[in-house]
Order: C-alpha cells, then sequence, then structure tokens
C-alpha cells in the first residue's frame, strides 16, 4: 500500500495513510484547532508526542473498559465544548478501540456530528477498527449496545506504536486480523500463523498483514456499510467472544477472546454437519497457535450462556451467530439456546483445557 487507502462512505471519502512520524500530523491538527483526545497510557509511554499540544486542547482519558460509557462520552462533550470547539473544527482520537469508541461517538452527536482524525496506536485498531465508521459504547455490562456510524475524516498509521505493546495486545491484533483472513480465504491465514513469532519480535513485519486486513475490509464495508447484509459476517468469531470477555471481566483480550470464538463457531459447524471434521481440524490448528492461556474449568457455562443469550445480534430467543462451511464460506444461522449448546460449549472449553 505506497499510495494511501481510500475509504469510500456515505459520508464521503476518507483515507488510510501510513507515516513514519504521526506527531507530524497531530501538529498540523492542533494548528487548526483540534482537540485531542489521547489514551493516557499512550501520553505516558510517547510524552514526545503531545509535547506541543497546548494543555488546553488536550483531554487525558484512561483507555478502561468501564470508561466506554455514555457518562464519559458526556464528560468529553462537555469538556470540549466547554474550550469552545467550534462545528468546523475537529477531534483527534489517539489510542486504540476504547478512545476511538468514546471519541468517534462523542464526534457523532456533538453540534449534531463534527469531524474526527483517528490515530490509532494499537495493532487491533490499526488493522481493522480504524475503519468502517463503527462507534460503539457499552451500556451496563452489555458491550457495544448504543452506537452510530460516523466514519473518521482521516486515518494515520504510525508501525512505531506497535513497538511498545505487550506480545498479548499483539496476539489480539493477531485474532481480529485472522478472522478477516478465514473470511476472505486469504492465503495470509497460514502466513500470519507461520509467521507469528517473528512478528512478535519485529513488529514491522505486521505491515502486510495490517494491509490486508484493512483491504478485505474496506471491500465489504463500501458494499455494506450500515451492516445489513454481508457485513454481518464480520461477527465471524464476535458472538462467541464478547461473551467471553464479559464473563472473564475482560482478562482475556478481545482479539484472543474471538480467535476463541472462531474456533469454537468452527466446531459447532462441525457438530451441525456444515463443516467437514478434517477441515475443521486444519483450521483448529491454525487458530490454536493465537488461543489465549487461561483457566477455562473456571469459567461459569450458565453466565457465559446468559451472555450469549444478551447479544444484540439476537432476534428471538435463538442465538444468532456466524458458522462456516470452511474459510470464505461464512454464513448467519440461528441455535436455540438449550441444554445441547450447554453440552457443546462444555465440551470444547474441556477440550482446550
Amino acid at each position: 500500500m505506497s499510495s494511501p487507502l481510500v475509504v469510500r462512505s456515505s459520508k464521503g471519502e476518507y483515507e488510510v495513510t501510513f507515516v513514519e512520524h504521526a506527531s507530524e500530523r497531530i501538529a498540523g491538527l492542533v494548528a487548526e484547532g483540534a482537540q485531542v483526545v489521547c489514551d493516557a497510557n499512550v501520553a505516558r509511554i510517547h510524552a514526545d508526542l503531545i509535547a506541543g499540544v497546548p494543555k488546553d486542547q488536550l483531554v487525558l482519558l484512561e483507555a478502561l473498559e468501564p470508561n466506554k460509557t455514555m457518562d464519559k462520552a458526556q464528560w468529553l462533550m462537555q469538556t470540549v465544548s466547554g474550550r469552545q470547539l467550534r462545528r468546523n473544527q475537529q477531534l483527534v482520537a489517539i489510542g486504540g478501540g476504547i478512545v476511538q469508541d468514546v471519541t468517534a461517538f462523542s464526534a457523532s452527536i456533538l453540534y449534531r456530528g463534527i469531524d474526527w482524525t483517528f490515530v490509532p496506536t494499537t495493532l487491533l485498531a490499526q488493522a481493522d477498527s480504524c475503519i468502517g465508521g463503527k462507534t460503539s459504547i457499552n451500556l451496563g455490562d452489555r458491550k457495544n449496545l448504543i452506537g452510530s456510524f460516523h466514519p473518521p475524516a482521516e486515518v494515520v498509521v504510525d508501525l512505531g506504536f506497535l513497538e511498545s505493546l505487550s506480545d498479548d495486545d499483539i496476539r489480539s491484533g493477531i485474532g481480529e486480523m485472522m478472522h478477516y483472513f478465514l473470511y476472505a480465504d486469504s492465503p495470509l491465514a497460514q502466513a500470519l500463523i507461520d509467521d507469528h513469532a517473528a512478528v512478535l519480535s519485529d513488529r514491522k513485519k505486521l505491515r502486510p498483514y495490517i494491509e490486508e486486513s484493512l483491504t478485505i475490509k474496506r471491500v465489504v464495508i463500501e458494499e455494506d456499510e450500515f451492516d445489513r447484509g454481508e457485513r454481518n459476517k464480520f461477527n465471524y468469531g464476535h458472538t462467541f467472544g464478547h461473551a467471553l470477555e464479559a464473563v472473564t471481566r475482560f482478562a482475556v483480550n478481545h482479539g484472543q477472546a474471538v480467535t476463541v470464538g472462531m474456533d469454537l463457531a468452527n466446531r459447532l459447524s462441525t457438530e451441525h454437519g456444515m463443516l467437514d471434521e478434517t477441515e475443521a481440524g486444519r483450521l483448529h490448528q491454525l487458530l490454536a497457535v493465537n488461543l489465549p492461556k487461561y483457566d477455562w474449568a473456571s469459567l461459569d457455562l450458565d453466565e457465559y450462556l446468559n451472555a450469549l443469550g444478551s447479544d444484540k445480534k439476537n432476534v428471538s430467543a435463538d442465538l444468532t451467530c456466524i458458522l462456516s462451511r470452511g474459510p470464505g464460506k461464512l454464513f448467519k444461522h440461528s441455535l436455540p439456546i438449550d441444554a445441547s449448546l450447554r453440552r457443546s460449549i462444555s465440551e470444547y472449553f474441556a477440550s482446550i483445557s
């Protein structure tokens, strides 16, 4: 991706640009009067990034799941509007998904919608959430229940941020990229797993995988921006993964929860005669490399099933999820939340313990 990736949306086009030093673009936006919303931890680690941002144009946000709320969005809007932010100025989000969601959601409703620019600092955000326009905040313990579609005006990707991430942060991003690669039956699925150890030690090697992930996602979001059809298939692994995040109190990170979710979806696909056992075994070997370490015996199955039943994608008492006939062959399906599903899930977690 030598030139910027251009993404079309109902609100116009925006570019994803790879840069060496995001600070230069941030300085330009600050000069135009933007308010900068920065992950407090990113501000501590990369102090030079915001050294030139005036205090009255800087908001620090602790990137914690309990902060992804309506109250925190209201606090942000009160803060920036109190500093006389104008409708023709914008917000700049620097951080991962939590900072992105709170900032983008606030931008979508402040003054009935203002521009925002995203500088993603996590692999998860660089390879996935930076495009697509979804803004999501939690309602109580129900993840991403409130939101809108409000794409950024610009995305600035600096791979240098990846150097300060933990290995688990990288594994989280790998899980999300894998779900795109399996959706599209991309040859980079096998390549990424083969490179698993290498990209953990040299984060710059992630660039082609990030580019592939965004390219796959762009095609679908341009076709189905508002998640009414094909984009639904990106929920592969997410229905089961979101529930896992909730019941482990986010001890299992998002991308690795999605990895578990894909593996579980494949197992259920096999049990229902939709996915060949040999192919399911091959996919399990791929995904197993990125599964999280967790005491699965401690997982409360009743709580997990309750979380599945509360998923916002359900349209009846049944569980709406994405199952698989193989890479590139995903489809929406409904499963009754009953004793059979409970047994299947229990056996799955026992098998990976």
